[in-house]
């Protein structure tokens, strides 16, 4: 507990990150010997013992790059975060893992691809690591989360792992708490700012053996993550999307540039034809309104007459598949989550 509480002393430091703590662990030789350079102030002291505090609070672990469970390909990179803290199950952190990346405002049929790939590594106790943003990424953990069994997907987070941002996607955090971790590298309770979001795409990046980029535009933060990936040497599969659209720009671009390989589904990992579990999707065919949903929008209108439910019935079913996360709303009509 003392060794910790001196490391996070020396990194909640102002202007102390991950390469200058390296550097002064060069210098100095250990966290102790680098306090006894410092001037560490009352206020700082209190700070970090209100941290370790909310962590016990919240069963918030924090994992040391010395520690067995720290994720391995995420230590291979150059100035990796010297702590993580993690909430949820931590040994999911151990698991052979693969991170999803992609836009906020993904197609539905980009989402329900995502998704697809993703409950196929699950079911091959292949973790997915992603950011829990809306859109791409909210998609690959909603699709690791209905394969069987637990530790199937990480989750990087910009603030703290105990702030859930985007707030839409509270449900999904909890989720994933359930069936694996959350992890962060930034302090308990702390809030994000725009610039924690490049370190997180770093952290995602560093921690996945390989990456799949679905949607995105040219200046997304996704592209960033490809970007982090490259240079960590790790492969990068794109997905292709219709060159008319915006978000096919970014993975399109990779493979014509041969920086990344053309990625058509799960077959391309995996042998077998069809390895998702069904059970999930069985339970979901029961619904007649859900089979009528798809890819393409559908209006409370045209379902009604499909189903031959009237408009009010249609719409209290409709918000019910939504809280549950298996359909969203959209300007035309409804399409799978």
């Amino acid at each position: 507990m003392k060794d910790l509480f001196e490391r996070l002393l020396i990194l909640r430091s102002p202007k102390i990150g991950p390469a200058s703590y390296n550097n002064l662990l060069r210098q100095f030789g250990s966290d102790a010997a680098i306090l006894e350079h410092m001037n560490v102030s009352v206020e700082l002291r209190d700070s970090v013992s209100r941290e370790m505090d909310l962590a016990n609070r919240l069963n918030v672990r924090f994992i040391c790059d010395t520690d067995e469970v720290y994720p391995a390909h995420l230590k291979s990179i150059k100035n990796h975060p010297p702590i993580l803290t993690a909430r949820g199950n931590i040994e999911t952190l151990r698991c052979e893992s693969v991170a999803i990346v992609g836009t906020r405002h993904a197609t539905g049929g980009g989402m329900n691809f995502v998704a697809d790939i993703a409950c196929a590594f699950a079911e091959h106790n292949v973790a997915v690591v992603s950011g829990m943003a809306m859109g791409t990424d909210a998609a690959a953990h909603r699709g690791a989360l209905r394969a069987a069994g637990d530790m199937n997907t990480v989750a990087v987070l910009a603030g703290g792992v105990d702030y859930i941002w985007p707030v839409e996607n509270e449900r999904l955090y909890y989720e994933i708490l359930e069936r694996g971790v959350v992890v962060s590298d930034m302090p308990v309770g702390f809030v994000p700012k725009g610039t924690n979001f490049v370190q997180r795409n770093r952290i995602i990046a560093g921690i996945g053996e390989k990456l799949i980029l679905s949607e995105a535009d040219s200046n997304s933060g996704s592209m960033k993550t490809a970007e982090f990936a490259q240079e960590y040497g790790r492969k990068i599969y794109a997905i292709p999307s219709h060159p008319a659209d915006s978000r096919a720009v970014g993975p399109n671009s990779l493979i014509r540039s041969g920086a990344a390989i053309l990625c058509m589904g799960a077959t391309d990992f995996f042998t077998e034809k069809n390895s998702v579990k069904k059970t999930e999707k069985t339970r979901e065919s029961e619904n007649p309104i859900l089979d009528k949903i798809g890819t393409v929008p559908v209006s409370e209108s045209v379902l009604a007459e499909i189903v031959g439910k009237s408009i009010l019935e249609i719409k209290r079913e409709l918000v019910m598949l939504e809280l549950q996360g298996l359909i969203r709303k959209c300007d035309s009509g409804y399409v799978r989550a």
